[in-house]
């Protein structure tokens, strides 16, 4: 039994016409018969009832007409399916995240490919920090990320967004009143950061800052994501320094000052594996470079 008898039983049966049929299929009634001897020899059964006046389905056809219309509908779904995925219009993309980098950029990014994508799946994959995310994309576990770090080769890049880091410090505190905050005038002050040694490149950037200026962070709590960082300033454990999009938190007790004397910029990222093929991850880079484009 092939797809192309079955083509030719449906045609034949709904137009109770072997004439019809024919052109409809844009062949010659000979073998269009032919085809139906085929598949009714196949079956074991009559299909059809052929006079020199009409032609009817038997009982056995009209029930194998609704069988060969739903193979019929699921081959052509099948086709479609292997098309679109072949020019990235349809499969899925694994997108990793990072901490504050999905408020800025990931609702933007994800409605403009929703747009333009609807049978693209998007999965995805929050971590804590970075290094892991980076981790997941040499092994092949995502396909993209917005991440922080740093990216080595075999990796691709593209520097999406210089995202400055502000001081993040208790309501009432000495310099909270202050427009901005000096970096050097927190050098006695007691630190809330990321944990040491997990792939976070936010606290390397804010340990590199610190260390410019002229001093070391005491750090005297460690917290793994921004917002437990931010609830520890807000109950006075200590001061931190995040990036501007901490400021979305908006925590009571919390006060979020530019920070100043130092490169405090943490730029946001987008990488991929330079080498992977996938049409579904070109089209998702095309719409990033348009919607999100890098700094200028």
């Amino acid at each position: 039994m092939e797809l192309r008898q079955l083509r030719a039983f449906a045609a034949v049966a709904e137009e109770l016409h072997f004439g019809r049929a024919a052109a409809r299929l844009h062949m010659a009634q000979p073998p269009l018969s032919q085809q139906i001897k085929h598949l009714e020899s196949d079956l074991g059964v009559p299909l059809l009832e052929r006079t020199t006046r009409r032609v009817r389905l038997t009982n056995a056809g009209a029930v194998f007409l609704e069988h060969a219309r739903r193979v019929l509908a699921e081959a052509d779904r099948a086709r479609e399916s292997v098309l679109l995925t072949e020019v990235g219009e349809r499969g899925e993309i694994r997108i990793g995240l990072t901490g504050v980098t999905t408020w800025r950029l990931l609702p933007r990014m994800t409605r403009a490919y929703r747009a333009r994508y609807p049978l693209v799946r998007l999965e995805l994959h929050p971590t804590v920090f970075s290094g892991a995310q980076l981790g997941a994309l040499l092994d092949g576990a995502i396909d993209v990320g917005f991440l922080r770090a740093p990216v080595p080769p075999p990796l691709a890049s593209r520097v999406l967004l210089d995202e400055p880091l502000v001081a993040v410090l208790p309501e009432g505190h000495r310099l909270a009143n202050r427009p901005s905050v000096r970096l050097a005038d927190l050098a006695e002050e007691k630190f809330v950061c990321y944990p040491a040694g997990q792939g976070s490149s936010l606290r390397d950037i804010a340990m590199r800052a610190c260390t410019s200026v002229g001093f070391w962070p005491r750090v005297v709590q460690e917290a793994p994501d921004t917002y437990t960082v931010v609830a520890l300033v807000g109950a006075a454990v200590g001061v931190a320094l995040l990036p501007a999009s901490a400021e979305k938190l908006q925590l009571d007790g919390v006060v979020f000052r530019p920070a100043t004397g130092a490169d405090l910029q943490a730029p946001i990222t987008l990488a991929w594996r330079s080498a992977d093929p996938s049409p579904v991850l070109a089209g998702f880079l095309t719409v990033a470079a348009a919607i999100l484009p890098s700094p200028a």
